[in-house]
């Protein structure tokens, strides 16, 4: 299976009576900082993410989120660049997944499709190319877009830069949100098709269209594997049989916060105190009513949500979660490394998940912990996690070919067959969930 390090920028260190004080993370005034606060979050935070490819995570993975105080992150095109550059420049075969640029918010499509060519070619071909619908309250609060447009701008600006990419010639796009007299950019992917994978949090809809589409889906729940893993993957493996796809793990992503030691008694000891203010003061403290605003989630998401509330686990016990709740919830999965990679083989194996983001850089966490926790993940957890799925004859599509992967262009709309034969080989090795 292949494993990114995935992090984001927190500011780490709001004041102890954060919540008591203030609405969010995302209203936060920018009053609580300090100028060398800001400074050390984001240079340690580059600092980890180059520790990870210098380690030997098989890819790099960051987000964005504007104007919050969880994720500094304005554009993460400008973390992967530097990414591109310093690891090409290192020799270090890693892959740069933003995760990355909500296109439901963006109002220059074409600029998104550029920078994104620009990595690739920084990188030498290693781009893995991620496109979340969009936060509601960063694309409408933050960013003015109705929160009825954000969906179908998504899909119009995903459809142009997928074209940018692809067409030889200048073309002329005239669509409901932006309007081009012409479209060539420079310079292209040095890939032929760059690997593109959606982020979601289990919209059957979104689901369905990367199936469809043969996008990789990338479930970012927070809340772990075991509070809504089985709803969401069950839910995601039944639409691939329905679309008639091979259920190949290589398609999934899915996100884990992580926190190893030499015990698990010291794993508490350390990373106690900064799971809980990743989780009170992160995105625990963003009102429900912000990330979910009417006109937002399309019919079949509201669907989904009536009928099984539980996707979204212990969000509303987040501002006060104890470390010991997030670990009994398993929104956390924290301990030794015999812990550690025991859980996730399980849920992996369980669940038939190919690509395991392992977030690492939480909170508070300050600089040595989380080099510490990077070192001993890579060292003592993924070796043991690397041969899931090799025994089967599945193929990663959503990989960039210089890094092992085999991948195949994405489709127009028509079903896709993820670029190899739908064999009955191929259904025999599937993932039993």
């Amino acid at each position: 299976m292949k494993i990114t390090l995935f992090e984001q920028a927190p500011y780490r260190y709001l004041p102890d009576d954060f919540e008591q004080h203030h609405q969010s993370v995302c209203t936060t005034p920018y009053s609580v900082t300090n100028r060398d606060g800001v400074y050390s979050s984001i240079r340690d935070f580059m600092d980890e993410l180059m520790h990870g490819a210098r380690a030997g995570f098989d890819g790099i993975a960051v987000t964005e989120h504007g104007q919050s105080s969880y994720d500094m992150v304005p554009n993460p095109d400008l973390v992967a660049s530097a990414l591109a550059y310093q690891t090409e420049a290192e020799g270090l075969d890693v892959a740069v997944f933003p995760m990355g640029r909500s296109l439901g918010k963006a109002r220059e499509p074409v600029r998104v499709a550029e920078e994104y060519a620009f990595i690739d070619v920084l990188s030498g071909g290693r781009l893995v190319a991620g496109f979340p619908i969009g936060l509601h309250y960063d694309a409408s609060v933050n960013n003015g877009v109705p929160p009825v447009e954000i969906r179908p701008r998504f899909d119009e600006n995903l459809e142009l830069l997928l074209r940018a990419w692809r067409e030889q010639e200048p073309f002329v796009h005239n669509g409901r949100f932006s309007q081009y007299p012409s479209v060539n950019i420079w310079p292209r992917p040095l890939q032929p098709s760059p690997p593109v994978w959606i982020t979601g949090i289990g919209n059957p809809r979104t689901m369905q269209m990367c199936l469809e589409r043969n996008f990789g889906f990338n479930y970012l729940s927070w809340f772990g594997a075991k509070l809504t893993g089985k709803r969401i993957f069950d839910r995601f493996w039944e639409i691939a049989d329905q679309v008639g796809v091979p259920r190949n793990p290589y398609r999934l992503g899915f996100l884990q916060t992580i926190a190893v030691s030499e015990t698990d008694e010291r794993a508490e000891q350390e990373y106690a105190e900064h799971l809980e203010y990743g989780f009170r003061k992160g995105l625990g403290s963003i009102p429900p009513e912000m990330l979910g605003l009417p006109g937002g989630i399309d019919i079949r998401g509201v669907q989904a949500l009536v009928k099984d509330p539980g996707d979204f686990g212990l969000y509303y016990q987040m501002k006060t979660a104890s470390f010991r709740d997030l670990v009994d919830a398993g929104v956390v999965i924290c301990g030794s490394p015999a812990t550690v990679r025991e859980q996730l083989r399980e849920y992996c194996t369980q669940y038939g998940i190919g690509t395991l983001h392992a977030m690492l850089g939480f909170g508070s966490l300050p600089r040595d912990l989380a080099m510490k926790n990077i070192q001993l993940f890579a060292e003592e957890v993924a070796p043991y996690l690397r041969d899931l799925w090799s025994d089967t004859e599945h193929r990663h599509h959503w990989w960039p070919e210089r890094l092992g992967g085999d991948p195949t262009p994405v489709t127009a709309g028509a079903t896709a067959t993820e670029g190899t034969p739908n064999t009955s080989t191929e259904k025999k090795t599937a993932v039993t969930v």
